[in-house]
């Protein structure tokens, strides 16, 4: 089918695919927005998942401060400096220190979530859960471990800048990668908010 360059213009606006790719996707889902969208994500993450084993040793070191009470540094890295040096590129990193001064995630991935952490939430959850089998229990734990891992893990976390509330921030990431071609890691970030750990003094 003939889709109008205004439709087109929109899903590349939403999701920053190639011209060709949007043509073809709006093509192949009959004009619908929506699926087109899916499908594009889909073959972005195809892409991206080709791209992870690769090396990715450059990248930027980045800061961002926040009404001069909250700040964070942030290392994101990519394979070549090319990429590095590219507006996709800088504009994510600036995204996700701008994330984390908001969102207060305390890890990167949900692998880093020490065992011992997982084991306490897992019992404090089956505490809470009292007359149903085993198999519920299991499930109801399941469920709540997601919820902990969308609150602490950044890459688990809902996008702050996603007017729509769905997009994670390893969506962000997995588009990312698919623009610029290369593989695309958050290494490590450190948060500091003013006050933090210091006990408050009450006036008399």
């Amino acid at each position: 089918m003939t889709v109008s360059a205004d439709v087109v213009k929109e899903l590349r606006e939403k999701t920053g695919a190639g011209l060709m790719d949007c043509k073809r996707a709006l093509s192949e889902c009959n004009g619908d927005m929506e699926k087109a969208i899916d499908v594009l994500r889909q073959k972005g993450l195809a892409s991206a998942a080709k791209k992870s084993g690769r090396t990715a040793s450059q990248g930027l070191v980045a800061s961002y401060i926040h009404m001069d009470k909250i700040g964070v540094m942030v290392e994101i890295n990519c394979e070549t400096d090319f990429v590095a040096k590219t507006d996709d590129f800088r504009g994510l990193v600036k995204d996700v220190a701008m994330h984390i001064a908001a969102a207060n995630p305390q890890y990167v991935t949900r692998e880093e979530v020490p065992a011992d952490t997982l084991e306490r939430e897992k019992e404090i959850y089956k505490a809470q859960v009292t007359n149903k089998p085993p198999q519920v229990v299991d499930k109801i734990v399941e469920g709540k471990l997601d919820k902990f891992f969308s609150d602490m893990c950044l890459l688990d976390q809902v996008f702050v800048k996603d007017p729509e509330g769905k997009k994670k921030i390893k969506d962000l990431l997995t588009e990312t990668i698919a623009k610029v071609g290369e593989n695309i890691v958050i290494r490590r970030f450190t948060r500091y908010q003013l006050g933090e750990g210091l006990a408050k003094v009450e006036a008399c």
